[in-house]
């Protein structure tokens, strides 16, 4: 494995198939800085190597994603700064993972909520470990999604389950997903990177231009409205939710509760 132990994604070649791991397991890898531009790097060079024909994504510790570091969206309040910049910098990643050249498998394990299931809606196959908690979570902290599930998750959930789990917050177990289609399989707990690995290995051996240009034109003959211009209104009505809400307070109780014993996980 070519990683430092305190990087933010940890990467390793496994034959043809470049696997990435979400490395913040102490906050169930919450989307910082540091992870997303790691991450968006560890892409791009995946991409850039002629022996990778797929990459997976997985996540080090209790979770797959809990979604964005809260304390890093509270510090640029504090600091009198939009997180609007740093929300794009997500919604670019989910972008680039959607367009990337590679097919891209997730292995969801424990929660795979907010900003981690935006990162699991533009990958191209997902699979998820039983008992998978799955859901938007944005409502639970006076948050509008700006990282892509507006613009996906109703087109890839269907539109029932997707405003379902958009307006209600709620987190639902992987099982209850099946129905959807949007999973490729749901396996038994532990056995999620190695079912992901062999999965992104049938990818990578299909790997060839024209597989490329099919994933290409999956993207551009979306039926709905041209997915740049859905970020960009998602992320622009993120913004007027947050200047307009003292969304920080929200987020400061959340976080209080809980740290405080018998609060939320």
């Amino acid at each position: 494995m070519s990683v430092v132990a305190d990087t933010a994604v940890l990467v390793e070649q496994r034959g043809a198939v470049r696997a990435l791991v979400l490395n913040r397991p102490r906050q169930r890898n919450a989307l910082s800085p540091a992870l997303v531009n790691a991450l968006t790097d560890a892409l791009a060079a995946a991409e850039h190597d002629p022996a990778t024909g797929a990459v997976l994504i997985t996540g080090a510790g209790p979770s797959f994603c809990a979604g964005a570091d809260l304390r890093h969206l509270l510090a640029l309040a504090e600091a009198g700064e939009s997180p609007v910049p740093f929300l794009r910098t997500v919604s670019d990643l989910t972008r680039r993972i959607e367009l990337s050249p590679l097919p891209v498998v997730a292995v969801l394990h424990g929660h795979a909520v907010a900003g981690g299931l935006e990162i699991a809606l533009a990958c191209d196959a997902v699979l998820a470990e039983s008992g998978t908690l799955i859901g938007d979570g944005h409502i639970r902290n006076h948050l509008v999604p700006g990282a892509g599930s507006a613009v996906r998750i109703r087109r890839k959930l269907g539109e029932s389950l997707g405003r379902w789990l958009g307006l209600s917050g709620e987190f639902l177990p992987a099982e209850r997903l099946v129905p959807t289609g949007w999973l490729h399989a749901v396996v038994e707990p532990g056995r999620g990177a190695a079912e992901g690995l062999r999965a992104a290995n049938v990818l990578a051996e299909a790997a060839n231009p024209a597989q490329a240009a099919l994933k290409r034109l999956f993207a551009e003959l979306d039926e709905h409205a041209p997915v740049e211009e859905g970020l960009a209104r998602e992320l622009a009505a993120f913004d007027r939710h947050w200047s307009s809400h003292d969304v920080p307070r929200e987020l400061r109780r959340f976080l209080t509760r809980r740290s405080t014993p018998g609060g939320n996980p």
